[in-house]
């Protein structure tokens, strides 16, 4: 027999309030109280759109406009729930924040699905290493890991291991940045000494020299290329489905990138270790040497490189960052929240949308409803 959950707390209108007043973020759900403070900086809809209703119903919010919240949205709010509301005598909260309770079944094709997160019942032992755990989910991994948490993920029993995996988001721009700048240099000068020569390996007669001046362009393209790149990868190998009866498969589709859509906002694993990134690096640079000369092919690749940066950079941001409402990274922020709760299977740009356009992988226009 199931033991019987322990009973939730009960806060009065007035301990609410009194947590209200000193900073915090708690919005109720008809009698349901959530503390969503730490979740402030990630909401799409920023940190403003959040105070503005502490201590307030957020069910009709749920429903839009501007949007209806998907199904994962309202599970993962479940994870900030503290309690219940007591029922308020005088049937309100100072300030009118909280009405009466008679509101908590606000959504009822909803509510009774999402109660209090029991950990304990998850297909997995979150107190046990998951990598090998996820490898044996089978039919069951492909809807479990696009159903996101709050919480830290531990891939490996190895501490050396694990701390490989693992990744603090400067350590991008303080590895890579300066090897951009030593390559840019370094190859500039090699295009300025003049004889870097095009398509010798077909004929020497109609071969075209590469002057100094190609440099910035070459540069440029490596940048673009690399918003190809990164589309590239992120819809054929990240969101790829490995199959049920692999379970070896699951396991590195787990470790590519699916452990980021269990965990969006584990700060540690948002972007690429040193370690695995250094090998991917090598892979392109390696292959650029392979088919273009290798002043050329430097050139390009510094520019990829920067472009590497640059989507790490903003992938970060768009997960941790709070920009302003209106901005280009306030949308992409929307977007990118919406490709993880919402949309897997569209939404792939991370630094541009424009491969989603081309590629006709837009995550779809919400029809904005109208209030009553």
């Amino acid at each position: 027999m199931d033991r019987a959950p322990p009973p939730a707390a009960s806060f009065s209108p007035a301990e609410v309030q009194r947590r209200l007043a000193a900073g915090a973020c708690w919005v109720r759900r008809g009698a349901r109280l959530y503390d969503l403070t730490g979740f402030l900086r990630h909401h799409p809809g920023g940190e403003q759109l959040l105070r503005a209703r502490a201590g307030q119903d957020i069910s009709a919010d749920l429903d839009g406009p501007p949007h209806r919240h998907s199904a994962n949205a309202r599970r993962w709010l479940e994870q900030y729930y503290v309690g219940e509301l007591q029922e308020d005598p005088q049937g309100s909260l100072e300030n009118g924040a909280v009405a009466s309770v008679e509101t908590q079944k606000t959504d009822p094709e909803i509510e009774p699905r999402f109660k209090e997160v029991d950990w304990e019942k998850d297909l997995v032992d979150w107190q046990k290493p998951l990598l090998w755990q996820v490898g044996h989910l089978g039919e069951k991994y492909d809807e479990w890991v696009h159903q996101p948490v709050t919480r830290p993920i531990r891939l490996f029993h190895s501490d050396l291991i694990e701390s490989l995996s693992k990744t603090v988001w400067y350590s991008v721009p303080i590895i890579w940045v300066p090897l951009m700048l030593y390559l840019s240099w370094s190859y500039y000068r090699t295009l300025a000494q003049g004889n870097v020569r095009l398509f010798t390996s077909f004929t020497t007669e109609y071969s075209v020299t590469v002057p100094e001046s190609m440099f910035l362009g070459l540069f440029m393209i490596g940048l673009f290329l690399w918003s190809l790149i990164e589309y590239l990868i992120h819809r054929f190998l990240f969101h790829m489905k490995p199959p049920s009866d692999s379970c070896y498969l699951i396991m590195l589709h787990f470790i590519m990138h699916g452990q980021h859509h269990k965990s969006p906002f584990d700060g540690s694993r948002l972007v690429f270790p040193p370690v695995p990134a250094s090998l991917v690096i090598a892979f392109f640079y390696a292959l650029l040497r392979l088919i273009l000369p290798e002043a050329v092919g430097g050139a390009v690749f510094a520019g990829g490189l920067l472009g590497y940066v640059l989507y790490d950079m903003t992938h970060y941001y768009l997960h941790f960052g709070s920009p302003h409402k209106g901005s280009f990274l306030y949308s992409m922020k929307a977007y990118h929240v919406k490709h993880h709760f919402a949309h897997q299977k569209s939404g792939f740009g991370i630094s541009t949308k424009l491969w989603d356009y081309f590629f006709h992988t837009l995550i779809p226009e919400e029809p904005h409803l109208k209030t009553q």
